[in-house]
């Protein structure tokens, strides 16, 4: 859809006028579907892929625009974030070496890419979640400029009614809020399409849920988000909160969310989809509609069908069905929403494949898999994967308890690999992608594996921040080389890039393990804190994570020196000894300037604030690497 034909100005008689169109597209689409004018006995696949643009220090560069004029290539468009862009491929009639000229075209795009951004001065990678992302990297500034993504926000935030409110918990834990959508340009994925007639569009649907929960485990690569180690998949949990619509009251009702895998098998036919998404979830966005789909099904013309392709494309089932037209015949389509970008391109292609011969190979065992698998099931398997990964158990077929790696290893991973060849796929194509698969299974080194391996190998070296570079540098250069995961050495300290690439701003060296106080606190608290964890300050913040004041090892050694500290009797608070006239700065604060703001006011320590609330600190202490960085720089020159 051309975003300038999107209205954003979206309510009244603009609205109903949208919503009789879509409605008629619906019908219009059931006519099709009963004349049998869908395109059957022909497959074709496909994909998209999304990615990340870099600049020099390995965090997001919001320069797409720049990027797509220069390009001046179809293949490429916009996404979200103005640090994201997507790909499209070319479709393939699926068979012979469809796979390999999917990896061979994808490979020149990301190479032409890789070379226009480059002389530009900024990078690519292709990653699920990008360990270097950061919360101030998601404000509307960094919303790419165009009508559609501002209306979607406008209404989304709109029927949200509030903040977004965002919880996951894995190792670690992460719970925040934001003010947009914008959360959602922390994803990228890998998605595939593949045709199917109407006839047998129900049982694949239906398959490609089942095998949904295989699938995700085997590909798992967005394990981080924002330093924590939340789920081996986190791009699950994080879509799905990101464009919720649902008001905190409104949970009870058992409201279902925009992104989902739905609640139930489908039976009859693909209008299932679109009726339920068209009485579920109100529409978002519109066009101006200059077509009648129901005269030129009358004239015997292929319908568009604008208004109905416009809402689907906002209502985000993992696995979407979608409506196309190739050479004038109207087609059904699959879209799996599954899968990370990266680690590689041979690993996405192989990741593809995968896909393609478990339907295969269940579409022939199976005409009707309602009947041996429960939904719940294949529900379950689905989240189990994208929080454990290879390491999940399922239940699958008939109820049977097995682990992922066993059942991919033994079962599905031989019968996809029967199913390719029956269809035709050039044999060393099969062999290679499954092969890759194999391997993977094998190592247990997926893309999530590498990253959470890797940064347990970098524990206690550096800063957070350069942890996050070196294995953002370092999935670039595996990529870059074509190395298939399973065989990617792990990412050194090393590899973050030196000073320059992790010291540009305060969020990538602050500390944010903090140890705090409230004003009402007993003084003798912060006294105990700085000598059980050797620290020199103590913030003072309230309830609501406010900062309020500061206590300095100075002011406690002038309490002692007057006999207060320590002392029986009445305790003194910390409202009475802490600092409130504070000097603090944001997590973008440049270092050059943090330095400069430390020196000119003689102060040895700056809190951290984000809209308005402590997340970090800096010291006189955390200087000193930096400074003698410097120094041997200059004596470098």
């Amino acid at each position: 859809m051309k975003t300038d034909e999107i209205q954003t100005a979206f309510a009244g008689e603009e609205r109903r006028s949208f919503m009789r169109y879509l409605l008629r597209d619906l019908r219009a689409l059931e006519q099709i579907l009963k004349s049998g004018a869908i395109e059957e006995g022909v497959r074709r696949v496909g994909a998209e892929q999304e990615l990340f643009l870099l600049d020099a220090s390995w965090h997001p560069a919001p320069k797409v625009m720049q990027v797509l004029a220069a390009l001046d290539d179809s293949h490429y468009t916009t996404e979200l974030g103005a640090f994201n862009l997507e790909i499209n491929l070319d479709p393939q009639n699926y068979g012979g070496k469809c796979l390999s000229r999917m990896e061979e075209q994808l490979e020149g795009l990301v190479s032409k890419l890789r070379r226009v951004t480059a002389e530009m001065g900024y990078g690519i990678v292709l990653t699920g979640i990008l360990p270097t992302i950061r919360k101030t990297d998601l404000g509307l500034e960094n919303m790419t400029p165009n009508p559609r993504y501002r209306a979607l926000n406008e209404a989304l935030s709109a029927m949200r009614g509030g903040h977004y409110d965002f919880y996951i918990k894995g190792v670690d834990e992460l719970v925040l809020k934001h003010d947009s959508v914008m959360l959602e340009a922390c994803n990228a994925s890998f998605q595939a399409h593949f045709q199917v007639g109407a006839h047998e569009f129900v049982n694949l649907y239906n398959l490609s849920q089942a095998v949904a929960g295989p699938l995700l485990a085997c590909t798992c690569n967005s394990p981080l988000l924002f330093g924590r180690r939340l789920w081996r998949e986190t791009r699950i949990a994080l879509f799905q909160q990101a464009v919720d619509t649902r008001s905190p009251g409104s949970h009870p009702r058992d409201t279902p969310s925009r992104v989902s895998f739905g609640e139930r098998w489908i039976k009859n036919s693909v209008m299932e989809i679109y009726r339920e998404d068209v009485a579920r979830f109100r529409t978002l966005v519109g066009i101006a509609v200059d077509e009648d789909p129901l005269e030129r099904l009358a004239r015997g013309e292929t319908p568009e069908l604008k208004a109905l392709r416009l809402h689907n494309g906002t209502v985000y089932r993992w696995m979407r069905a979608c409506y196309g037209i190739t050479d004038g015949k109207p087609h059904l389509r699959i879209e799996n929403r599954i899968m990370p970008s990266g680690p590689t391109i041979v690993d996405e292609i192989a990741n593809a494949a995968l896909w393609f011969g478990m339907l295969g190979a269940l579409a022939s065992q199976y005409d009707d898999i309602t009947k041996v698998m429960e939904f719940e099931h294949a529900k379950m398997n689905f989240l189990a994967a994208a929080r454990a990964g290879m390491n999940c158990q399922f239940t699958w077929i008939g109820g049977e308890q097995i682990t992922a790696k066993k059942l991919l290893l033994e079962r599905l991973l031989p019968m996809a690999s029967d199913a390719l060849d029956k269809r035709g796929i050039d044999p060393a194509d099969r062999a290679r992608y499954m092969g890759v698969i194999e391997k993977r299974l094998e190592t247990g080194q997926s893309g999530a594996q590498w990253m959470l391996t890797s940064l347990a190998g970098m524990k206690d070296q550096g800063t957070p921040g350069e942890r996050h570079n070196a294995l953002t540098a370092a999935t670039v250069a595996r990529q870059t080389a074509g190395i298939p995961v399973h065989e990617w050495p792990l990412a050194t300290l090393a590899e973050a890039g030196g000073w320059k690439q992790n010291y540009f701003k305060v969020e990538q060296f602050m500390e944010t393990d903090l140890f705090t106080v409230h004003a009402d606190d007993p003084v003798d608290l912060a006294a105990n804190l700085m000598e059980w964890e050797h620290i020199r300050y103590v913030p003072v913040e309230d309830h609501q994570h406010r900062l309020v004041g500061l206590v300095s090892a100075r002011a406690l050694l002038r309490l002692l020196a007057h006999g207060e500290l320590g002392k029986e009797g009445p305790t003194v608070p910390v409202s009475q000894v802490m600092k409130s006239d504070l000097i603090t700065v944001g997590p973008e604060t440049s270092t050059v300037e943090s330095i400069r703001l430390m020196r000119t006011k003689g102060i040895g320590c700056l809190p951290v604030l984000h809209d308005g609330r402590l997340v970090g600190i800096v010291t006189e202490r955390d200087f000193m690497d930096i400074t003698s960085q410097l120094l041997d720089q200059k004596l470098q020159e």
